[in-house]
């Protein structure tokens, strides 16, 4: 099978598409024929050799891309009882080392994948594991109750997106962080209200939520400059951990960590295909233009996500 991988660490010149032997699955496991497979920046991370210089990633001599998938489920492992050959599936790997997703086929756990929904593409289905996953599992860090206040930065990017609506659906009240000409897109998504990105983040937020925010979800690694946005005894949610903030005001910092969660991704496909969350596709890209597909990402301006199709 054709599979993206890297055996040096730099610039998009170093990936590859190679040939490897099909995988098969263990217990408890499927293989997946990928109909399509987001691209993330933490692909870029591991690319870069940013993720191993980290310690997040061991040294080794190849390494695979691709966290998110939609496909069809063709082989089954010993022990699985909810999927089935021909059953349509997303899913999510989240063990650097194990087989990426930008191939033609992947094995994962079951308990990682959850039906694709229906009413969207397969393309735009492979863009929900990932980001639906960490926007569902930040907002629950927050511990926010409807009728408080959450500052979401990089709201107009696809965590970004995701959160507002999901928050939306909690009664909670948001504060939009973005581009100027993204007001109108995240004001779809359900913000209430909106600041423009500005390095005095924590004032014109504060003009706004006078006191500041109850909880931040930083998706945009603005970090300190997002904090100043908080009341003292909020709760601060960072997806990255170098750029979280210090506990200044009593406040909580935790980063979100995710993880494949095929019960919570089940839940948010069915949000999906109830019109309650919005997928967003910028371009589907073969999968011999993943160096192209990673040229675009580290480029400004890109809105909804690139999909590779082997």
């Amino acid at each position: 099978m054709r599979a993206v991988i890297v055996r040096r660490f730099g610039g998009p010149e170093v990936l590859e598409v190679a040939d490897r032997p099909e995988p098969r699955p263990g217990p408890g496991q499927v293989r997946i024929r990928v109909a399509a497979a987001a691209v993330n920046r933490i692909d870029l991370s591991t690319r870069s050799g940013a993720m191993t210089r980290a310690g997040l990633l061991p040294p080794a001599d190849e390494v695979r891309l691709g966290w998110d998938v939609a496909g069809v489920v063709d082989e089954v492992g010993p022990g699985v009882r909810r999927r089935a050959p021909g059953h349509t599936v997303i899913g999510l790997r989240d063990v650097l080392s194990a087989g990426g997703a930008q191939a033609e086929w992947v094995v994962l756990d079951e308990l990682a994948t959850a039906p694709a929904p229906r009413t969207v593409s397969l393309p735009e289905a492979s863009t929900l594991p990932l980001i639906g996953l960490t926007a569902d599992r930040a907002l629950s860090l927050t511990g926010l109750r409807a009728g408080q206040t959450l500052l979401v930065t990089g709201a107009a990017g696809g965590v970004g997106g995701l959160l507002l609506q999901l928050a939306a659906l909690r009664g909670i009240r948001t504060v939009a962080v973005a581009a100027g000409t993204d007001e109108e897109t995240v004001r779809e998504r359900g913000a209430d209200e909106f600041v423009t990105r500005t390095d005095r983040l924590g004032a014109a937020v504060r003009d706004v939520i006078p006191g500041g925010v109850d909880a931040v979800v930083d998706a945009a690694v603005a970090g300190v400059t997002a904090h100043e946005a908080l009341r003292g005894g909020g709760v601060f949610v960072a997806l990255v951990a170098p750029f979280a903030p210090p506990p200044l005001r009593a406040t909580s910092v935790v980063v979100q960590e995710v993880r494949a969660d095929g019960g919570r991704l089940t839940a948010l496909a069915a949000l999906v295909d109830a019109g309650l969350l919005t997928l967003r596709v910028a371009d589907t890209i073969p999968l011999a233009g993943v160096a192209r597909a990673h040229e675009r990402l580290a480029a400004a301006g890109l809105r909804g996500r690139l999909v590779l199709v082997p």
